[in-house]
């Protein structure tokens, strides 16, 4: 790993673990398989998400809950708060079937339908400058892709990297340079993305002192770890996770 001082670095902060019931107030369809809803709620006075990576969890009760046991006690799934002011947060889906709860849920609950929300418990914020930044995800690292993506200065080298199943499935994403589409196709989810990783060389590094953002399914840790090797790249300024994992539902990236 290299040696040179950086000029940036991700540290980590704590956040007031809370719990919050929410209604969902409006739903826009931004490509056949991907859903933005909007929740809102007085309990969302205070929320705040520091880093563009961070997780919250969402419940999805049967009806209206009378205590954070029984809201903590319903089904959930975990998701990267896209966006939010006073009284409303955004959260973005990938729906692929009708697999799961969370994803059905915003595909068609009735608006007003009740949701839970817990956190986040805590953010890996970017302090400083990166020299260059490295995006790459699927469908599910989009919101964060996003919030990244608001942070690269014009002018600092970048690339930024999404995989989806076909054309129809790219959607706006604002960034400072152009976004990177790969199609997957029928293959598995992560496929094309392992792909791409596995034909980086040293020579293709995105640029000096990079932040390197990775987040697909599971199989894209390890090509992601080597790629980091490859360029160089200490751990510490880089974020590398499979943010789901086929056939689990359950399963959740680590913190």
């Amino acid at each position: 790993m290299s040696n040179t001082k950086s000029g940036f670095s991700i540290e980590r902060r704590g956040l007031e673990l809370r719990f919050r019931n929410l209604t969902l107030a409006a739903r826009e369809w931004l490509a056949p398989h991907f859903v933005r809803v909007r929740l809102t709620g007085s309990e969302l006075e205070g929320f705040g998400s520091l880093g563009s990576d961070d997780h919250m969890r969402l419940f999805f009760p049967s009806g209206p809950t009378n205590s954070v046991e029984e809201l903590r006690a319903s089904p959930s799934r975990e998701y990267t708060p896209l966006a939010w002011g006073e009284g409303w947060l955004d959260v973005e889906f990938a729906v692929h079937g009708d697999q799961g709860i969370a994803a059905p849920w915003a595909a068609t609950a009735p608006v007003g339908s009740t949701v839970g929300a817990g956190g986040p418990r805590g953010s890996a914020v970017i302090v400083g400058d990166p020299g260059a930044w490295m995006l790459v995800g699927d469908e599910t690292a989009i919101p964060a892709i996003r919030r990244f993506a608001a942070l690269i200065p014009e002018g600092t080298p970048a690339r930024i990297v999404v995989e989806v199943a076909s054309s129809e499935d790219e959607i706006q994403i604002d960034a400072p340079v152009a976004i990177e589409w790969v199609h997957r196709g029928d293959n598995l989810a992560g496929s094309a993305l392992v792909t791409f990783l596995e034909t980086l060389t040293a020579d293709d590094a995105v640029g000096p002192d990079p932040f390197v953002f990775i987040a697909a399914e599971q199989s894209i840790v390890k090509p992601g770890r080597a790629l980091l090797t490859r360029w160089s790249v200490d751990t510490d300024h880089a974020v590398v996770k499979g943010y789901w994992k086929r056939d689990e539902d359950e399963y959740h990236a680590p913190h």
